[in-house]
């Protein structure tokens, strides 16, 4: 049982978390680290000069879901004392499907800094210089989808399921970011920041309609019209009607005549992007601020590939029972419904340029200085994904000691759950400062266990975020009446 369970937790992690945009870290907003201007470009850290060296000066991933916590995945067999998985007989898929919701969102993340500087002009301006590769993602699955997948084809036979808000796109880019922040009187800073976009590989879904009936035999009909644009080191094959024969990477995109990698030095797929944020010193004790971060888009419009449903066919698959009976491997019902939906698409020779915006946040928070070295923060975060928002709320206790220790613990109520603690740390040694973040930590587990193994899992988790890094720091500024009190040295 457990070799099984191994296998459908490495297939079911990746469907929601490997595809999954998510969101900057809360902890992160309060510390005294250069990396919070990501947040709120206003926001400026206590030393005068801090240099980002390549890939180790921060590394952050952020997975989550509105739908599923990890244990979810498990139930109980009080008749045989062991933990089941979701694909093993005896496991009841009523109780799973009774959390899932009418739109369930998957959200990833993952963002490495190739270079990072910021440095003080005078006693009331910094600027800072960002590079960073970017993977973002995010899904949208309807809830009748996991219905038809687990409790199989019986109970919609006659029915039209709809599927219209099916949503997903995956983008790969590289971000170039130039800020500037400035105290404009004793109380108010702004910061702005200006990126330039440069687009790498992108899949994205566009789905003006979709549905599938069941029908007496127990096949499916689908009727779409939807169009998956991709852009990126694909080549499609397809036979003389233009539908898919099969996808594989185009290795020739990697290099030049000459042998020299260019895919990811390319730039003919551009776009723009802008965060502008502010803090306002309400008092000696009280600070404001607010941020809208990401606003921006892409044109993609190299090496495009335009994949167009816009009719009825018939196919196979999207039954785990088969699964679940032992009829077939997850692997022979993944070739099923590969194989129908290929004959669904056609390869359009237009190649027609696409646009795509990115998701967008917007923070508003507060910090209360207890004592010089201790502040309370408050903050609200709200991810803009399309039509959708995500949102969260944070406290925290933050406390500094100088330029050499930075300390945070939060507790943050989002994706539907009330138990997130976050935590961060960082320290300086020399010019050196070192830190580490977390959104999520895990606080209870469950064991999963039967003759031969005995493993600990989270039991409630459905969000995964953790960002660290190295900084080279130089200087220490004399904190002024209009710096933030988190960022204060005596």
């Amino acid at each position: 049982m457990i070799g099984k369970m191994k296998y459908i937790l490495i297939t079911v992690l990746a469907l929601i978390f490997a595809d999954s945009s998510a969101q900057n870290s809360q902890v992160l907003y309060f510390m005294n680290l250069p990396q919070s201007h990501l947040i709120n470009p206003a926001l400026r850290p206590s030393n005068s000069v801090y240099i980002g060296l390549p890939l180790i000066s921060s590394i952050n991933l952020n997975m989550n879901n509105n739908f599923v916590n990890f244990s979810d995945l498990f139930q109980k067999d009080q008749s045989k004392n062991l933990i089941i998985s979701i694909l093993h007989p005896d496991y009841d898929p009523d109780k799973f499907l009774a959390k899932i919701r009418d739109k369930n969102s998957i959200e990833q993340e993952f963002t490495i800094q190739t270079l990072g500087v910021g440095f003080s002009v005078g006693k009331d301006s910094y600027i800072f210089l960002d590079i960073n590769e970017r993977i973002d993602g995010n899904i949208v699955l309807p809830k009748d989808l996991f219905r038809l997948a687990l409790k199989g084809n019986s109970d919609f036979v006659g029915r039209k399921i709809d599927l219209s808000s099916l949503r997903g796109e995956m983008s790969y880019y590289r971000e170039v970011g130039l800020g500037f922040s400035r105290n404009f009187t004793d109380k108010l800073r702004v910061g702005i920041k200006g990126k330039l976009l440069f687009g790498l590989a992108n899949a994205s879904i566009d789905n003006k309609s979709l549905g599938i009936s069941v029908n007496e035999d127990y096949s499916h009909t689908l009727d779409a019209n939807l169009t998956v644009n991709m852009s990126g080191p694909i080549h499609v094959n397809m036979d003389s009607k233009n539908n898919i024969t099969s996808i594989a990477i185009d290795e020739n995109k990697f290099k030049t005549a000459s042998g020299v990698r260019d895919f990811f030095t390319d730039s003919k797929n551009i776009g723009f992007g802008m965060d502008i944020g502010a803090s306002y010193d309400l008092n000696d004790r009280i600070v404001l601020s607010a941020s809208v971060t990401n606003l921006g888009f892409i044109n993609w419009k190299k090496d495009v590939t335009n994949l167009k449903a816009d009719n009825k066919f018939k196919f196979s698959g999207l039954n785990l029972l088969d699964v679940i009976n032992g009829t077939k491997t997850i692997d022979e019902l993944a070739a099923d419904m590969l194989d129908s939906l290929k004959n669904a698409f056609v390869v359009s020779n237009t190649k027609t340029a696409y646009t795509t915006f990115l998701p967008f946040g917007v923070s508003v928070g507060g910090s209360f200085s207890v004592t010089k070295k201790l502040t309370l923060g408050l903050l609200s975060y709200s991810r803009v994904i399309g039509q959708q928002i995500r949102e969260s709320l944070t406290f925290s206790a933050n406390l500094t000691i100088g330029n050499e220790f930075s300390a945070s613990l939060s507790y943050t109520a989002e994706n539907h759950r009330y138990d997130n603690l976050g935590a961060g740390i960082a320290f300086r040694t020399g010019v050196t400062q070192f830190y580490l973040l977390s959104d999520r930590v895990p606080v209870t587990w469950t064991r999963i266990k039967d003759n031969n193994s005995n493993v600990i899992i989270p039991s409630n988790w459905n969000t995964v975020n953790i960002r660290f890094g190295m900084n080279i720091v130089i200087g220490n500024r004399v904190r002024e009446k209009n710096d933030k009190p988190m960022v204060m040295v005596e």
